[in-house]
């Protein structure tokens, strides 16, 4: 997602803290907001709290296997990976991109190569984005630029609120169950956590609703979930 100053978030998962350092160094952070995880598990963790646009992944980590977090990510999000290993066997590649990583390099590579790749996928899930802007009644969603706005104002919404307005979007005029949502937004992990979408859904409505007790955008279909109301569909 875009972070502070409309920079593109990324994910650098590698044991190696020099590794880390200089990825952070070459990318550059005035281009990139750029998060950090030394393991499997933080990876994961921090694929839900930073919500990156894309994630460049170590195959070896000390708690899993980098080839196990691919698995585990696709399980819930269709984040972009991109595996910098030292690995250069034909069969680790075959098993990361089976796995769902979106590209491959081995270390040590060049850094003008890895940003052109970047700069490839990051573009290429962009324009997989069907529609750059969704209207109705005085809310509008800026997809390429991830912005929102009421009656032509900027709201100013976290990045989960934006991604659960943003799913709500893409679905708009359906039900979305709870359990969709939890698992699209949050992630498998979180499916006995229904407070979690509660909690969002409530500061999402105070943001955009003019009044939160007769909500005319999200609305709730007792007992399922939620959709976002379409003019005309009613």
């Amino acid at each position: 997602m875009t972070g502070s100053n409309g920079r593109q978030r990324i994910l650098i998962v590698d044991d190696e803290q020099s590794v880390r350092r200089f990825l952070r160094t070459a990318l550059g952070e005035k281009e990139f907001a750029l998060g950090e995880a030394e393991n499997g598990q933080e990876a994961l963790a921090a694929t839900v709290a930073f919500r990156p646009e894309l994630v460049l992944l170590d195959l070896g980590l000390p708690d899993m296997d980098g080839v196990e977090v691919i698995e585990r990510l696709r399980e819930w999000t269709k984040v972009p990976v991109i595996v910098l290993s030292v690995r250069d066997r034909e069969g680790d590649k075959v098993r990361a991109l089976d796995a769902g990583a979106d590209d491959y390099l081995t270390k040590p590579f060049g850094i003008a190569e890895l940003t052109a790749r970047i700069r490839v996928i990051l573009r290429r899930s962009q324009e997989q984005t069907d529609e750059p802007v969704f209207c109705d009644d005085d809310l509008t969603i800026d997809f390429a630029h991830r912005r929102v706005s009421v009656n032509g104002e900027a709201i100013r919404l976290t990045p989960t609120e934006y991604d659960l307005l943003h799913l709500l979007a893409r679905h708009a005029g359906k039900v979305l169950t709870r359990t969709q949502i939890l698992n699209q937004i949050w992630g498998p992990n979180y499916l006995d956590q229904p407070h979690v979408l509660r909690v969002n859904i409530s500061n999402l409505r105070r943001k955009i609703e003019s009044d939160q007790s007769w909500p005319r955008h999200i609305i709730t279909e007792p007992g399922v979930g939620y959709r976002l109301k379409v003019s005309g569909n009613e």
